[in-house]
């Protein structure tokens, strides 16, 4: 997803002033289903604070248990609190030290950027274990699920990248149905756009954010969707260095599938 720089104001919802504390708190992030995050505090008191609608079929305490699973192995968001009530759910973390890689790309250097996401992404692969990960999000289940939301009309071809917009729902389902072998299990963030990695100053990453659909995958999975991000939020060319700062040569099999399956899953 491109990282959208917000204008407020907005309604800050009842539970995000209560987990603010009294502390002011200010827009960092709103989505395409209407979740907001918002930032509060200073210091170590600094924290972020995610609510998603009702209506957005998200909830965040899938998020909550991811990241307390991937703690002890990479720099994620410490969970400070989640719940849910009938307008939406909300999941309130401690920040991590760093800006996102598309913000600080599109001010900046987007070179350093790519390279940050590249290599904080294949530092991620090799710190979260395969053997003892509870979650999927491998093709097939995910595939499972696009059937399903298709079954119930929930799937919407205009909101597609412009390639697969044409296949139309059916179409992109049966290519969809062709997986690919995998190149390598490992732990998938799930959602890794640019936005998603933290950058220092200094050109380096610092950690990852947004893991409401980390779980077992190809690699692919990720690294497909992080080169199209690149593309997104930086323009055309980038693909090649974000593939050489992982480290893996290119894939264009495996990333035409992972971005048509992206499109039907996301």
């Amino acid at each position: 997803m491109i990282d959208e720089f917000p204008d407020p104001p907005v309604t800050v919802p009842a539970v995000v002033r209560a987990a603010a504390g009294g502390q002011a708190v200010q827009l960092a992030w709103r989505n395409e289903l209407g979740g907001l995050t918002f930032e509060a505090g200073q210091g170590t008191s600094r924290r972020f604070i995610k609510w998603s609608p009702i209506a957005s079929g998200i909830d965040l305490a899938a998020e909550a248990e991811r990241l307390r699973w991937a703690a002890p192995f990479h720099p994620v968001p410490r969970v400070l609190a989640h719940g849910a009530d009938a307008t939406g759910s909300w999941l309130v973390t401690a920040a991590l030290p760093g800006r996102n890689a598309a913000r600080a790309g599109c001010s900046g250097d987007p070179a350093a950027a790519v390279r940050a996401i590249g290599t904080g992404l294949r530092a991620l692969h090799a710190a979260f274990p395969v053997a003892s990960c509870p979650f999927s999000w491998g093709a097939a289940d995910r595939l499972a699920d696009a059937r399903r939301k298709a079954a119930a009309g929930q799937l919407d071809p205009e909101g597609w990248h412009e390639v697969h917009r044409p296949l139309g729902v059916a179409d992109a389902l049966r290519r969809a149905a062709d997986i690919p072998p995998a190149d390598e299990l490992v732990v998938c963030h799930g959602d890794a756009c640019a936005p998603n990695t933290l950058m220092t100053p200094d050109g380096r990453w610092s950690g990852h954010v947004d893991f409401g659909l980390l779980g077992i995958g190809d690699r692919w999975a990720d690294i497909a969707v992080a080169a199209w991000s690149a593309e997104w939020n930086f323009g055309p060319g980038w693909e090649e260095l974000l593939l050489d700062a992982y480290g893996v040569a290119p894939d264009p099999e495996r990333a035409r599938y992972y971005r048509l399956l992206w499109d039907l899953s996301s």
